[in-house]
């Protein structure tokens, strides 16, 4: 869906959060191979992901959000070992977002930066590809976690599990985090 709604209101600058009370997410990549997404990890799109993280707490009534750039590579590359897009193209972009005045931090290595956020060190993070930032938010959120479209011209909130068309008609399934959707959209709203 977040491509979706991008493409048809003209959007260019948008990425996915997924939002719960105890830990946010915004995404640089989403639906993508793990290859393109290594690829897409670049300064620029870093950067923009940062901003939109930043836009969506201040509107959430955090004046100044603590932010977490995720590395890309286990342990954040170990200055080179792992892979090179820690040096060229995320500790640019975390450095261009400080000199601007954002409180952000990283790259924080991906093993630690959800639990640190979980823990409340952090209001958001910035995960690289879709299941580094899904698989934690998942675990810590799945009935109450909420999927929002950030960057659109209209405020766009849904469930962040799916449609979950196999328990479809059969009366079991938990409207909790449609619940938090459209109290998260009014809160949204409201600022």
């Amino acid at each position: 869906h977040t491509e979706i709604f991008a493409t048809l209101t003209k959007t260019k600058s948008y990425t996915m959060m997924l939002w719960s009370e105890r830990m946010s997410v915004v995404h640089v990549s989403t639906h993508c191979s793990l290859r393109e997404a290594c690829d897409r990890a670049t300064k620029g799109r870093v950067l923009e992901c940062v901003h939109l993280a930043d836009g969506a707490m201040k509107q959430l009534g955090i004046e100044k959000p603590r932010i977490a750039v995720a590395g890309l590579n286990p342990h954040s590359g170990e200055a080179g070992l792992f892979g090179r897009e820690e040096i060229d193209e995320i500790i640019p972009a975390v450095q261009a977002a400080q000199q601007e005045g954002l409180n952000v931090d990283g790259p924080v290595p991906p093993d630690t930066v959800f639990l640190k956020a979980y823990n409340g060190v952090y209001d958001i993070v910035v995960a690289m590809y879709h299941d580094q930032g899904h698989i934690p938010m998942k675990m810590v959120a799945f009935d109450s976690g909420v999927n929002v479209t950030l960057g659109l011209p209209i405020i766009r909130t849904s469930v962040d599990h799916g449609t979950a068309f196999d328990i479809a008609g059969k009366g079991i399934a938990k409207a909790d985090s449609m619940c938090y959707a459209v109290d998260l959209g009014k809160r949204f709203a409201e600022h």
